[in-house]
């Protein structure tokens, strides 16, 4: 049997209450199990940006997860700033670091949600500050229900990796984001869309795998969703 690539994941992470008297880190469990289940070897990665390299070297790949909080407007050149978003500062930095370096060295990077558009700034791209304020009529992003339903769903685009990977032209996401990519960077390719034109995938093929998504497959609401961690995993080998 092949030994199982050994894949990073990002953090969240809180200050002092709730948890802990001290600041803290949290993940959800089900990122860790999708990686193991689809074959590979899942390590929590800090925030360490001095030792983002090191952790590259270290990797197979990298999954950058969600957050509840947002990218600071000005990675992307924006001269306003949105009084819905906040951020984490040192988390973003970190991100950024092994983003790019997983991406100079030709590891493959899985964005999720959040994640994802953290890849779309790295790659270049910008972000929507607040979806209601900026897509007419526009679905609810932020859903009601539990992640582990449908919000909507999403059209996948042909010719895309995505498509090769889930082999549909429409998929059932969950969905709980407020900010989404908006203009996207050379050489990104947009492969899913809601039906309010919302971007919900993007993916570049100058790189081994760089894929984002901006719902939430490690629920694996459908088949889908664990074709991705399959796909992600499967080349973590390579």
């Amino acid at each position: 049997m092949p030994g199982r690539p050994l894949i990073g994941l990002t953090l969240d992470c809180e200050e002092p209450g709730h948890y802990s008297n001290m600041p803290w880190y949290a993940i959800r469990q089900n990122y860790m199990s999708s990686i193991v289940d689809a074959g590979g070897l899942p390590v929590a990665i800090s925030h360490e940006t001095g030792l983002s390299g090191a952790y590259v070297k270290a990797l197979d790949g990298v999954v950058v997860t969600g957050g509840a909080f947002d990218i600071d407007p000005a990675l992307f050149g924006a001269s306003t700033r949105h009084e819905s978003v906040t951020t984490k500062e040192r988390r973003t930095r970190f991100e950024w670091a092994v983003t790019e370096g997983a991406l100079q060295r030709d590891r493959p990077v899985f964005g999720i949600c959040g994640g994802q558009q953290l890849l779309n700034v790295v790659l270049g791209g910008t972000l929507i500050q607040h979806i209601p304020d900026s897509v007419p009529d526009c679905l609810a992003h932020e859903q009601e229900g539990p992640r582990t339903r449908a919000g909507h769903t999403v059209t996948v685009r042909e010719n895309t990796l995505l498509h090769d990977i889930v082999s549909v032209t429409e998929l059932p996401v969950n969905s709980a984001h407020h900010q989404a990519a908006d203009a996207v960077g050379d050489g990104v390719a947009i492969n899913a869309v809601a039906s309010d034109g919302v971007i919900e995938g993007i993916e570049h093929t100058g790189y081994r795998f760089c894929l984002g998504v901006q719902w939430h497959p490690e629920y694996a609401i459908s088949e889908g969703d664990r074709h991705l961690f399959r796909a992600f995993v499967e080349a973590c080998r390579g």
